[in-house]
């Protein structure tokens, strides 16, 4: 049994290892974390093959100690690494290394390594005897193989890539690889450099994105491949060996799990906006009593001061569900003035809460208000937020600014307009520059449990604004998303600094629809209390029927308060259909826990003549009935 030594200061990784190589057959003399013990364990226990990490923990690193074990005890090394950059992949090379692998990998691609590694090391032994197990060893396995000479004509051709290929082997033997092998990318359809090239420099081809195999008879399969070159005793190089897999039944198989994950997704949105909505019902039957209470209260008394802060904390309660409900929002925006220095300030306290990172923030007093829809510019700026949290792990300083530009100043694709330029800058790890022109592509991510998916929607929602996102990142200094989005020509509407919402009584008819028991006795308390008559209706049918007997009796209703959604029944836009059909001008008044609900944010466009979103005070609910009864 083929004895292994495993350098690996990751606990968890290291018995990931152990598993796969017992798996595989193989026997773990020893798992040690740091290259002095490698050295001391490769002296004591002698093993047939070192799996040796390069990046290690301690003054000497797996290269140094991959190079310390070559040369004292002539015992072979596959490295393994997260990491592929050319300065480290150089620097490994110079030791001699009988393999290279990027974490994370499969049993089958770790076999092949260790066994091709094997191979090499003897090969040096003993050419001959070594040649002979390498063509029964290649012809076992389950990728495809093709060696060549020093010139890049083919020697070899196991059995999988004579399949794969459409070519035998003795069709293909002298043969140039580039004839054999016609290999071209997936998404430019233009034919990939003859991997031949890149191997007999003295590189290890690591597995390749985005390949696709033409076989003979033009059958196309995406694939991932690697190489390395093969070397005799005195490092003279003898020729160069391919390893590559049929990926095509992988990708349909991630593509079927990316697919369930998105709809996970997309379910986990809808289950935060229901809890949400739910959670606003709640509320207001919570904030109703509260603010009538208050309204009754002496404003002299203790009382009175108690339920003020009760009520405050209900407020601070709906601001939170509010952001549980802007991030289950899709769709096209629905996009109105808003002020972008407040939400950058909301969504980032949102983001980070319960982090050790914390945010600056520099933002001037007179940034121009912005043209979008806040759920979704919200998402994005959580998104950004959230990476860049991520990105230190030991904590730090996330640094977000945002400034005005003028019309055509940036020099930037972006229509001829005024822009809020917003910067949010992080301390951390940063992003390798081989993955900058793919973090915005769906899917692409880093992260062992991410989606793949948050940047993409950042990039989606910020172009269905008519803005735009990009990213600068320095490996170990950090990354700066930088974002444009339209400025408004409108201000945004608000309550001046200290302005109270007044409770104005009025002498009206009220219909109310809803089918939460609490919610209409707190409405039908309110409305008493504001002087008005009121009458309840369960569902939107009910409502309807006594509207219209209500007309025909000669005391029709004034105003009408329905809720957007109803289990079982008619919902709100079922019911101001119908509602038309008898009165074209009925004033009837839309309420929701979905407060960014489209027919909330826009329900003129609906029939409606006003809208409230749960949870509502009585202040807010005596505004907006009397804006609809006077015709504001």
């Amino acid at each position: 049994m083929i004895s292994i030594l495993v350098v690996e200061d990751e606990r968890i990784v290291a018995e990931d290892i152990c598993r796969s190589l017992e798996s595989l057959g193989y026997a773990v003399t020893a798992v040690v974390s740091s290259g002095e013990e490698a050295i001391l364990k490769a002296k004591e226990e002698n093993p047939d093959l070192i799996l040796m990490d390069i990046v290690l923990r301690g003054e000497m690193d797996g290269i140094d100690a991959a190079s310390e074990i070559g040369s004292q005890f002539n015992i072979p090394v596959v490295y393994l690494t997260a990491y592929a950059d050319d300065r480290r992949l150089q620097r490994a090379i110079t030791t001699g290394p009988y393999g290279y692998i990027l974490k994370p990998f499969e049993d089958r691609e770790l076999h092949t390594t260790i066994e091709m590694a094997l191979y090499k090391y003897n090969m040096e032994k003993k050419l001959k005897e070594s040649e002979q197990w390498l063509a029964t060893t290649l012809r076992s396995i389950g990728d495809g193989v093709i060696t060549t000479d020093t010139q890049g004509f083919i020697t070899f051709m196991n059995p999988v890539a004579e399949m794969l290929t459409g070519w035998t082997q003795g069709e293909a033997l002298g043969r140039p690889l580039s004839e054999v092998f016609y290999i071209i990318n997936e998404e430019t359809r233009r034919r990939c450099e003859n991997p031949f090239e890149k191997i007999k420099t003295g590189r290890t081809v690591g597995l390749a994105n985005n390949t696709v195999l033409v076989a003979r008879d033009g059958r196309e399969r995406l694939i991932a491949d690697s190489g390395a070159p093969i070397c005799g005793e005195d490092e003279t190089f003898l020729g160069t060996v391919l390893v590559f897999r049929d990926v095509t039944e992988k990708r349909k198989m991630e593509e079927d799990i990316i697919r369930l994950k998105t709809e996970k997704m997309e379910s986990i949105g809808i289950l935060a906006g229901g809890i949400a909505h739910d959670f606003n019902n709640i509320l207001t039957a919570v904030l109703g009593n509260i603010s009538l209470a208050k309204v009754c209260a002496n404003r002299e008394d203790e009382l009175y001061r108690i339920l003020k802060e009760a009520e405050k904390a209900s407020m601070r309660a709906r601001h939170l569900t509010q952001q549980l409900l802007q991030f289950s929002r899709n769709g096209a925006p629905i996009r109105k003035p808003a002020s972008i220095s407040e939400l950058l300030a909301d969504t980032a306290e949102f983001a980070l809460r319960g982090s050790n990172v914390r945010c600056e923030f520099c933002i001037p007093d007179d940034l121009w208000p912005v043209d979008i829809d806040v759920g979704q510019i919200s998402q994005v700026i959580n998104n950004i937020i959230i990476n860049a949290g991520q990105a230190m792990p030991q904590g730090g300083v996330i640094t977000v600014c945002a400034e005005n530009v003028c019309a055509g100043e940036e020099g930037l694709p972006l229509k001829d307009t005024n822009y809020v330029r917003i910067s949010i800058k992080d301390e951390g790890v940063g992003i390798p520059e081989e993955y900058m022109e793919k973090i915005f592509e769906p899917y692409f991510t880093t992260k062992q449990k991410g989606s793949g998916l948050g940047l993409t929607t950042a990039s989606s929602i910020m172009k269905n604004h008519d803005g735009l996102i990009s990213v600068t990142s320095q490996v170990g200094k950090g990354s700066q998303f930088y974002m444009w989005l339209p400025a408004s020509q409108k201000g945004v509407q608000r309550a001046a600094e200290g302005e109270t919402i007044t409770v104005v009584k009025g002498k009206a008819k009220i219909l109310v629809m809803d089918d939460d028991e609490s919610i209409l006795m707190v409405t039908r308390d309110v409305l008493n209390h504001l002087g008005y008559a009121v009458s309840f209706a369960r569902d939107g049918s009910e409502a309807v029927e006594k509207y219209k007997k209500a007309r025909e009796t000669g005391n029709p209703f004034d105003a009408v308060l329905v809720d957007l959604t109803i289990r079982g029944g008619w919902g709100g836009e079922v019911t101001i259909q119908n509602l038309r059909d008898i009165d074209p001008y009925v004033k009837a008044i839309i309420s929701s826990g979905y407060s960014n609900n489209p027919v909330i944010t826009n329900f003129e466009k609906y029939g409606f003549k006003g809208a409230v979103a749960k949870p509502y005070s009585i202040e807010e609910l005596s505004k907006v009935l009397q804006d609809v009864l006077h015709g504001k």
